[in-house]
């Protein structure tokens, strides 16, 4: 496992960076704390966005396939319209009567299964995931949390101690549960589902045994952060129903897959066939403003309501509000979840005939517009593994694309286009794509 809290960043003498962008980077170091971290060995400068494209400060723009953030594009003048159109009349927060939070509630909770029929808004991921947790332990009488072994939760105190994914550094919980996966392990398709439930129930005996019980397991359905891990759909089933059995829930975390990003479904935890007792929804919820949510069953938030306050200052704002319904406008409207699936298909095509020329492609796995391509050549250690996967990207950011690496190694290439990419885009980032593996393989 890579113990840097970030390979794909910029190290100071690593690059050659222009003089423009050197004496930023001073300015930056001497006023913003040691905590920040600029992407990519020669840093980017943007100073606009529209649609799939990212542009500098000299007008060479860069085809974005990496952020999920905007997922109906950079600067989407509908969603920019309302944003502005709400600030020009008022930004409120919940405790006053306002129709169009009404209204946008109503509209986001018809996109769930009917068990989940109540709403409360936050205002990033980190902040659904931390009260979702609260949620959880209050209706469980438990505290014990079982995660992924590279899971990525939030930023929060409570979310950063069951994210794995932050380093050593960043200690866990003593409450929490670490299970490994089936696809990382080894562990054939037709053995997963028994494999991961397996794993479930020996955290679960062992938070009983401590007198912890469990909460919650908390999982992102495609398991960004752990490399991707999408099949086969249902897997996690027996493992649900095992947490269920002793007491716990389950938190699907949509921050990653949700709002269509699989193309299937609305929501990431639609591919395996459950309904979740808890979703929590963040980034690409108002298109880049802040803005998210908890989305559960009634019982669990009647439970909460009746013990604790949750108000939270600009959580469902009006500007928010606005935002968010735009989104969920054009998603529905334009049939965006069809279009991820034709180009899905189309890219899986394209890395599919690279890998079978290329021996430094291996594993191609996705869920939609949401795509793990393993990297390194047969026999290759970890080291060479993901040092040729960050030369890959860094290469990519040279030629005008984006994108970054994700699990354990850091090995495995992440790419999450915004949703409305079209045939042109696809074929922009195969033709990166397959230049930059040449590259990386001749050395």
């Amino acid at each position: 496992m890579s113990t840097d809290l970030m390979p794909n960043r910029y190290t100071p003498g690593e690059a050659e960076v222009p003089e423009r962008e050197a004496e930023l980077i001073k300015r930056r170091d001497s006023v913003l704390a040691a905590s920040y971290r600029l992407q990519y060995r020669r840093p980017v400068h943007f100073v606009r966005g529209e649609g799939m494209w990212l542009y500098d400060p000299d007008g060479r723009r860069y085809l974005d396939f990496y952020n999920n953030v905007p997922c109906v594009g950079h600067c989407h003048p509908e969603v920019n319209a309302a944003m502005a159109k709400q600030a020009g009349l008022i930004n409120a927060n919940t405790r006053y009567l306002e129709p169009k939070l009404v209204n946008y509630a109503e509209r986001l909770i018809a996109t769930f299964p009917s068990e989940l029929d109540r709403v409360v808004f936050t205002c990033t991921g980190s902040e659904s995931n931390d009260l979702a947790l609260r949620i959880a332990k209050l209706a469980s009488g438990n505290d014990g949390v079982i995660v992924s072994t590279y899971a990525y939760h939030g930023t929060s105190a409570a979310t950063s101690m069951v994210s794995p994914n932050l380093g050593d550094a960043v200690k866990l919980s003593p409450s929490v549960r670490m299970v490994r996966l089936p696809g990382p392990a080894g562990v054939p398709p037709s053995e997963a589902a028994a494999f991961f439930e397996a794993e479930v129930r020996a955290a679960i005996t062992d938070l009983n045994r401590r007198g912890t019980g469990v909460a919650a397991l908390l999982i992102d359905s495609i398991f960004s952060s752990d490399g991707v891990w999408v099949d086969p759909a249902g897997f996690i089933a027996g493992a649900v129903a095992a947490v269920r059995e002793a007491g716990g829930l389950l938190i699907a975390d949509e921050v990653q897959p949700g709002f269509g990003r699989t193309g299937a479904h609305m929501w990431g935890f639609e591919r395996h066939g459950i309904a979740p007792d808890l979703a929590t929804l963040g980034k690409p919820m108002g298109n880049g403003f802040p803005i998210g949510a908890v989305v559960g069953r009634k019982a669990h938030m009647d439970h909460f309501g009746a013990t604790a306050r949750y108000s939270n200052t600009f959580a469902g704002n009006t500007i928010g509000i606005a935002c968010a319904d735009a989104v969920l406008t054009i998603l529905q409207r334009d049939k965006i979840l069809d279009r991820v699936l034709s180009m899905a298909d189309r890219m899986r095509a394209g890395l599919e005939s690279l890998a079978a020329k290329s021996a430094g492609i291996g594993e191609i796995r996705n869920a939609g517009l949401f795509f793990g391509v393993d990297i390194g050549l047969p026999d290759s250690g970890a080291a060479e593994r993901r040092a040729m996967a960050l030369n890959i990207v860094n290469l990519m950011r040279d030629n005008g694309v984006l994108i970054s690496t994700t699990g354990s190694n850091e090995d495995t290439l992440k790419i999450r286009p915004p949703l409305i990419c079209e045939e042109e885009h696809v074929d922009r980032f195969l033709v990166a794509i397959e230049s930059a593996v040449n590259r990386a393989v001749d050395g």
